[in-house]
């Protein structure tokens, strides 16, 4: 009897590792889908292209007048993806409060990835002076984005023990780089070889962002399969909106105040890093007068050492810790973009060592900032505070590229304005240095690990 229980245990616990594996690879699968989203559009295509369409409808002072407002026509990406990022704001905290009261994140999920992409395949009509259009379109796209990873980072929790959970986030971010490196091959293919064709520059490039559109929908497909809904407790609570639930976490934040300190610092350098990856196109081609070509084969670079960084930040992190690993990072980021402002203009080969050192980096400091927050939360409260880690991750980076963008329309200068982004990692450094990890791992209630 003693042998038969023992081996319906061993049988269970196997099935439910399986089970655990399969929802894991499956969640690897959203990575693989919108990061293409995040490379090919944000990060390559959309920056210099719809800053050509906005100088096309530009006046002879080279401003654009959006809604009636004067703003130069070098700095409407920027505004565009801040303007997307404050609506984030206001629509992440309803879909995490829906997602939390009803236990049905899938079909919120599908909804927001959906939406997306959509938008993004609808990039396929951007040409002449459609500028307004192209605002339009991205700032849905992001929000969009914003609310699906709200929802997908909140499945980590469910998926891996903390044991697991830097192996499963490394591996994630890993499978979002290589994608984004897949498909930018195939998108360089086609814009330098846009005449074997048959298609001018300007269609090939709205082909690859739409086609981005096209890869995010497919390949969500895999993860709305494998992954699964658990039913919530019954909660006596009545419904409230997003901005009422964000308000209550805050709240319960301030019972664990190194968490709300991790999270304070996480919002300053991420804010950093993601004004990197949306404005580093623009300064290659505005300001350093590179092609894009050029630019396609250093976000590949980016997009292949942020695989090897994401995987090799993670053994790091085990040795070291997550914490110094992440400091060390933000070091590596200062220098690199300060070393951005010196770049000569016209010299692909110093872009791309530029590039090398962004994607070495890159991965791991993501990764890792999501695997150190995930033993931070209080046990039983992972999607709640997931919500607001999101909202730190995707809908507070604004002030960046509005920094960027001010930046620049005050001193027409590119080179300030990817120099004025160095502050955010300084400050993001100094705040997340005296945050006591180990203590604020035990506050929440959970085991310290080793290393953290």
């Amino acid at each position: 009897m003693g042998d038969d229980t023992l081996c319906t245990a061993t049988a269970t616990a196997d099935d439910e590792r399986a089970e655990r594996r399969r929802e894991q690879h499956g969640w690897y699968f959203y990575d693989w889908a919108c990061s293409v989203y995040s490379t090919s559009v944000l990060t390559v295509f959309l920056g210099p292209y719809l800053t050509e369409i906005a100088k096309a409808a530009a006046d002879p002072e080279g401003y654009v007048h959006p809604l009636g407002i004067p703003v130069r026509a070098g700095s409407f990406f920027a505004y565009a993806v801040s303007a997307s990022v404050l609506l984030s704001v206001f629509v992440m905290p309803v879909a995490a409060a829906a997602a939390d009261r009803t236990g049905r994140k899938k079909p919120l999920l599908a909804a927001a990835a959906y939406l997306g992409a959509a938008a993004t395949a609808g990039m396929f009509f951007l040409d002449g002076d459609r500028y307004l259009l192209g605002g339009f379109l991205l700032i849905v796209a992001n929000s969009s984005l914003a609310v699906s990873m709200v929802l997908y980072n909140s499945f980590l929790p469910q998926i891996a023990p903390p044991e697991e959970r830097d192996t499963v986030s490394s591996h994630g971010w890993a499978f979002g780089y290589a994608s984004g490196a897949l498909v930018l091959v195939a998108n360089l293919v086609l814009f330098l070889a846009h005449d074997s064709f048959g298609v001018s520059e300007a269609t090939a490039v709205r082909i690859c962002l739409a086609s981005a559109g096209i890869w995010w929908g497919a390949f969500t497909l895999i993860p709305l399969k494998r992954l699964r809904d658990r039913r919530t407790s019954p909660s006596d609570a009545p419904a409230t909106g997003g901005w009422q639930q964000l308000r209550s976490t805050v709240r319960d934040m301030r019972r664990h105040p190194h968490t709300l300190a991790f999270l304070l610092a996480y919002l300053v350098y991420n804010d950093g890093v993601q004004t990197v990856i949306s404005q580093a196109s623009v300064y290659g081609s505005e300001e350093l007068g590179l092609g894009q070509s050029t630019l396609i084969v250093a976000v590949l670079l980016v997009q292949l050492l942020a695989v090897a960084g994401a995987l090799a930040m993670g053994r790091l992190a085990r040795a070291y810790g997550a914490k110094r690993t992440i400091l060390g990072s933000l070091v590596a980021w200062t220098a690199t973009i300060g070393a951005g402002y010196f770049l000569p203009a016209g010299a692909p080969a110093w872009f791309f060592v530029l590039a090398a050192g962004i994607g070495l980096v890159l991965g791991g400091t993501q990764a890792l900032s999501r695997s150190l927050f995930s033993h931070l939360v209080p046990r039983g409260k992972e999607a709640e505070y997931f919500s607001a880690y999101e909202i730190s991750d995707r809908g507070m980076a604004w002030l960046g590229p509005l920094i960027f963008g001010l930046t620049y329309q005050l001193t027409g200068s590119y080179r300030d304005a990817i120099v004025s982004l160095v502050a955010f990692f300084l400050i993001g450094f100094a705040l997340l240095s005296r945050v006591p990890v180990a203590r604020a791992v035990r506050d929440a209630g959970n085991p310290v690990p080793d290393r953290i």
